[in-house]
């Protein structure tokens, strides 16, 4: 039995729910200037049109369902004999919905606000204004808990611990174009694990696993998950 699994999901596992990916021709990214939404330069730039663009975003997560990947590895955390850690580049919360726990958020979460000032962070309101004031120092310095770029992603110590440790570590519907997290295959394979990518297509980075299985990730995870469960 393979007693340590690190599984990291993008942008891929939610698109049959209804999420936008941002690298697809008709991504996010094609409809938004990045540099505009998604930088400290363009929050300072222009917070109200960040602020904007993360309510709309936030809207269609909290309308969003999991669908049968994410509810597959969720039942995979829950009855699978060994270790299961579960590493997101996504910023919403469909892995919790689907039961998933202890899920590690290296890009943040929509569905919470940051206090630019002091470092808290709570849930956040529908409507996130400018305006809004930080429960903790009561000053008006919220933006959203998403790690834009040029900024340092979240729990780097945690995943760099659980790459060393890992005995297979798995890739579902990332584009291998977004570093630290396309590096992270590769360094599992250097402390000796076993990588395998489900994707709907091959990745940037897809020649560095091991095993590679494409298609659909409401077909491919829940039948890689009933294999591992001996189902």
């Amino acid at each position: 039995m393979i007693d340590r699994i690190v599984i990291l999901t993008g942008a891929g596992i939610s698109a049959e729910s209804g999420l936008s990916t941002f690298r697809d021709k008709d991504g996010l990214w094609a409809k938004y200037d990045l540099s505009a939404v998604a930088t400290p330069q363009g929050f300072r730039k222009n917070p109200c049109q960040v602020l904007e663009f993360y309510n709309m975003r936030r809207a269609v997560v909290s309308r969003a369902r999991p669908n049968d990947a994410h509810f597959a590895l969720a039942r995979l955390q829950r009855h699978y004999k060994g270790e299961v850690a579960l590493i997101t580049q996504n910023t919403d919360n469909l892995h919790e919905k689907a039961g998933s726990t202890r899920v590690k958020h290296i890009h943040g979460m929509i569905t919470s606000a940051l206090c630019s000032d002091c470092g808290n962070v709570w849930p956040a309101p529908t409507v996130m204004k400018e305006s809004d004031p930080c429960p903790k120092c009561h000053r008006s310095s919220t933006r959203p808990n998403v790690v834009w770029f040029g900024e340092i992603p979240y729990h780097l110590d945690k995943v760099e611990e659980l790459l060393t440790a890992a005995d297979l570590f798995v890739s579902i519907g990332t584009s291998g174009q977004v570093y630290p997290a396309a590096g992270f295959a590769e360094e599992a394979a250097r402390y000796g694990a076993a990588t395998l990518e489900l994707n709907l297509e091959a990745s940037s980075n897809s020649q560095v696993f091991d095993t590679r299985v494409f298609g659909l990730a409401t077909e491919t995870v829940p039948a890689w998950v009933d294999e591992l469960l001996g189902q």
